[in-house]
């Protein structure tokens, strides 16, 4: 993904697919954390994802000027993919128009990674889309569920978040969607140099921004 300001690149679609599991029995677990971000950025951007098409609940809306279809694919995580190759044929989408929202549980609970290409690693959605699309050329946030440790992995992704962590994962939820609008507004470089760090030492930097602008409005006065 690209700032470019072209009336052509403003016009362009640009899927962002939140993968995880359809059914009460995974909601708020820790595979459905990208459902969980894309309701968040429907929440928040006033997008209405309720239409069934290529297999998925999707929705159009606007994110920072740009023209997005937010989609959860219906296919149980694994087969993904399909999905996923429907909804990009569809549109003649350019891979590089698709941001995949995925758990990780190889990054630490309530990291964000943000990647613009790569491999599936042990995650089976994505491995799913790189199948179906036979690339893997699009850009991608990971959001950190934490180590399975000793439990079995497919167990622990599918269990819920513990009380002490329920915090965290919100407060990832609304980075990883911060990340969502930055990666359309400003561009893959610039949304990684912002998001792939520590939460704190982000949060950090942010409130240290926010510091220095007040100071400046203290000195204009």
């Amino acid at each position: 993904m690209t700032t470019a300001t072209t009336a052509g690149a403003a016009s362009a679609l640009y899927i962002v697919a939140g993968l995880g599991n359809p059914g009460r029995r995974y909601e708020g677990t820790r595979h459905n954390i990208g459902f969980i971000t894309v309701d968040f950025l429907a929440e928040q951007h006033q997008v209405r994802v309720t239409k069934i098409r290529h297999k998925a609940l999707t929705g159009e809306g606007m994110i920072s000027g740009r023209k997005v279809l937010l989609v959860k694919p219906q296919t149980y995580m694994n087969l993904s993919g399909n999905s996923i190759r429907e909804i990009m044929a569809y549109y003649k989408a350019p891979p590089e128009n698709l941001l995949v929202i995925y758990d990780d549980a190889d990054l630490p609970a309530g990291q964000i990674r943000i990647r613009k290409k790569g491999g599936a690693g042990t995650h089976n959605g994505m491995r799913s889309i790189l199948y179906d699309l036979q690339t893997e050329e699009f850009p991608r946030i990971r959001v950190g569920v934490g180590q399975s440790g000793r439990m079995d992995l497919g167990a622990y992704v599918l269990s819920g978040f513990r009380k002490d962590e329920r915090e965290i994962m919100e407060e990832a939820v609304v980075r990883a969607a911060e990340a969502v609008a930055c990666v359309l507004e400003k561009g893959m470089d610039k949304a990684m140099a912002a998001y792939n760090r520590k939460p704190k030492a982000a949060e950090e930097e942010r409130e240290e921004g926010k510091s220095k602008t007040a100071e400046e409005e203290r000195e204009d006065e």
